[in-house]
C-alpha cells in the first residue's frame, strides 16, 4: 500500500478504440464481464490549469479485487490521456487510490509534495491526477473520490466478475 496515496485499487489503461481493447481483455486475459459508458462528460475538467471540456468513454471490468479501466478519449481536448497515449500508446496510464475522505487525501498528497495534473469531476465523484511519472510513465497516481454512487458501481462491477460465466461480455450504458 502507498504511504502517500493509500492501496491501488484501479489499473487504467488508455486506448484508441475501446470496443477491440474489450474483445482483447475478454478473449486473451479472460477478463470480464465490462461494464461501458459512451459520453461520460469529466465536468470542471482542467488540464495542467486549462479549463476545458472533455468527454471520454469508459469500460469497467474487475480481476479479483483489481479494477481495470479502459478509457477512450473522444475529442482533442487536451488531457493526460491524450498526451500519454500518443507519446506511450496502448499502454498502463495510472494506477488509482479510492477514497472517501477527499479533502483530507488531497491535502495529505499535496502536503507531500506533490502537483496535480489533471482534475475533474464525474456527477459528484471527484478526482485528480498526480504529476508523478518522471522517467516512468505508467506511474501516474489518481485519487478519486468513491462515495456514494461510486462504491455502488464498484462493486457492482466487481461482484459481476466474479460471477461471470463469459457470456454477456458487455454491459452497456
Amino acid at each position: 500500500m502507498s504511504r502517500i496515496f493509500g492501496p491501488v485499487r484501479q489499473l487504467g489503461y488508455v486506448v484508441r478504440d475501446i470496443e477491440a481493447a474489450m474483445e482483447h481483455w475478454r478473449t486473451t486475459l479472460g477478463i470480464g464481464p465490462f461494464l461501458l459508458f459512451r459520453k461520460v462528460t469529466i465536468e470542471d475538467f482542467t488540464y495542467r490549469g486549462v479549463a476545458s471540456p472533455l468527454e471520454l468513454s469508459i469500460a469497467l471490468a474487475n480481476d479479483g479485487d483489481m479494477q481495470i479501466e479502459l478509457i477512450e478519449q473522444a475529442s482533442d481536448t487536451p488531457s493526460g490521456y491524450r498526451d500519454h497515449l500518443g507519446e506511450h500508446g496502448q499502454v498502463l496510464h495510472h494506477t488509482s487510490a479510492w477514497t472517501t475522505d477527499f479533502d483530507g487525501d488531497m491535502a495529505r498528497i499535496l502536503g507531500a509534495g506533490h502537483r496535480v495534473m489533471q482534475s475533474g469531476r464525474i456527477g459528484d465523484n471527484r478526482l485528480a491526477y498526480f504529476e508523478t511519472q518522471g522517467a516512468y510513465p505508467s506511474t501516474t497516481m489518481e485519487l478519486y473520490d468513491v462515495s456514494g454512487r461510486a462504491t455502488r458501481l464498484n462493486e457492482r462491477v466487481r461482484d459481476l466478475a466474479r460471477d461471470w460465466d463469459g457470456q454477456s461480455p458487455v454491459i452497456r450504458y
